[in-house]
């Protein structure tokens, strides 16, 4: 069993907060942490899977239930799907405050937080379990990019059976997971939304040109990439905006998250096919950058840096809105900085700055500039401060 980093940040904020969140997509592994952080505290805990008819009969009186099991730690899995249930559990909190009494699990953030946080302000810390990272899988990178993070895909004997499972995850996503939050969406419609995004992997997202390829609304656009996002299968990469009087680009970028389902929705099935790919480079760009999200701690933050002239970079990790380290990331052992990558690092003015490659050597490149490979960049960030 890989050992998943998030169970000793899981452990922390259990004894020190009464309601838990763990956040993340489905199949990623949110249960199996749980479950192993449980095993290890040896508490008394009650499971109900809230997307299972007669574990929901069991709360047809919340408030009895809770208090029924008051000495016991209560697990609710898919919490998105029984957002009423965090008023009764807020009162419930006030008349008998102790760490770690509700420990939540969900697939869905923003439905998650927006109740969370607005009912239980002050009482609830959330988590978010990625995929499989590097720092988790001790490995070779090229497995985990080529397939992906997701347990199922990564562990499988072989890349066909590795494919098959994030084809059967795509297709499950679409027609079961996206209509289960609400959505009312046509599946063919989000199946091309989804293809685009993926095969413009790190563009800067223009909203009328996709609205004007699918057929439909700005805005129905629009809210189709929020629920993408909100169930963790893309990244929105915001711009950082300076105070300079330089014109910035601002729209953000658009990242399939995790890189086998990126690969997926291109049709790639080995190593070769990708790196003959045209687009091998933005794939590089998507993994390292969420090699570093897995583990970013929370008062840091993830931006793209571009100006109207092409000044860019692409990676600025900020802290209280302060550059803190620039990154630009190449898939070559010989990178080269453009002219634009210079102007952009000048503008940042970071105290770091790096190039990530897929395994160079580490060496200087120019002042204040440094390469590293994707193995040496996370333990150079973790000494920082900036990774767990």
């Amino acid at each position: 069993m890989i050992k998943r980093h998030l169970k000793s940040i899981l452990q922390l904020k259990l004894k020190q907060f009464p309601v838990v969140g763990v956040l993340g997509p489905r199949q990623v592994g949110k249960t199996t942490v749980v479950k192993d952080v449980l095993k290890a505290t040896k508490k008394k805990a009650v499971y109900l899977d809230l997307e299972l008819p007669s574990d929901l009969n069991l709360l047809r009186d919340p408030e009895l239930y809770f208090r029924e099991n008051i000495d016991q730690q209560l697990i609710l899995d898919e919490i998105h799907h029984k957002p009423d249930l965090f008023p009764v559990m807020r009162s419930l909190i006030d008349i008998k405050r102790k760490p770690g009494r509700f420990l939540i699990i969900g697939s869905a953030s923003p439905t998650v937080i927006q109740h969370g946080s607005e009912t239980l302000a002050g009482r609830i810390a959330f988590c978010e379990l990625h995929p499989f990272s590097l720092n988790e899988t001790e490995g070779n990178y090229k497995k985990l990019w080529l397939r992906g993070g997701f347990p199922d895909s990564y562990l499988a004997k072989n890349i066909g059976n590795s494919m098959s499972w994030r084809q059967r995850f795509i297709q499950t996503y679409i027609q079961r997971d996206v209509p289960s939050l609400g959505l009312v969406a046509d599946r063919t419609t989000l199946r091309k939304l989804l293809q685009m995004i993926s095969n413009s992997q790190g563009a800067i997202v223009n909203y009328s040109s996709l609205s004007k390829s699918l057929g439909i609304s700005v805005t129905t656009i629009i809210r189709y990439v929020e629920v993408l996002e909100e169930t963790f299968v893309i990244r929105r990469l915001p711009s950082y905006h300076t105070n300079s009087k330089k014109r910035l680009v601002k729209a953000p970028k658009l990242f399939i998250r995790d890189s086998g389902l990126l690969h997926a929705l291109w049709g790639i099935d080995s190593a070769t096919a990708l790196m003959g790919h045209h687009l091998v480079g933005h794939s590089w760009e998507g993994f390292v950058m969420q090699q570093i999200a897995a583990s970013l701690k929370d008062e840091f933050e993830l931006f793209y840096y571009r100006t109207q002239d092409g000044a860019e970079v692409d990676l600025v990790i900020t802290k209280a809105a302060k550059p803190i380290v620039s990154l630009e990331i190449k898939f070559s052992d010989d990178p080269v900085l453009s002219r634009g990558n210079y102007i952009a690092l000048t503008d940042l003015k970071a105290k770091y700055n790096f190039i990530v490659t897929p395994s160079a050597k580490d060496h200087p490149y120019d002042e204040n500039i440094r390469v590293f490979s994707i193995a040496t960049v996370l333990p150079e960030l973790k000494k920082f401060g900036i990774l767990f």
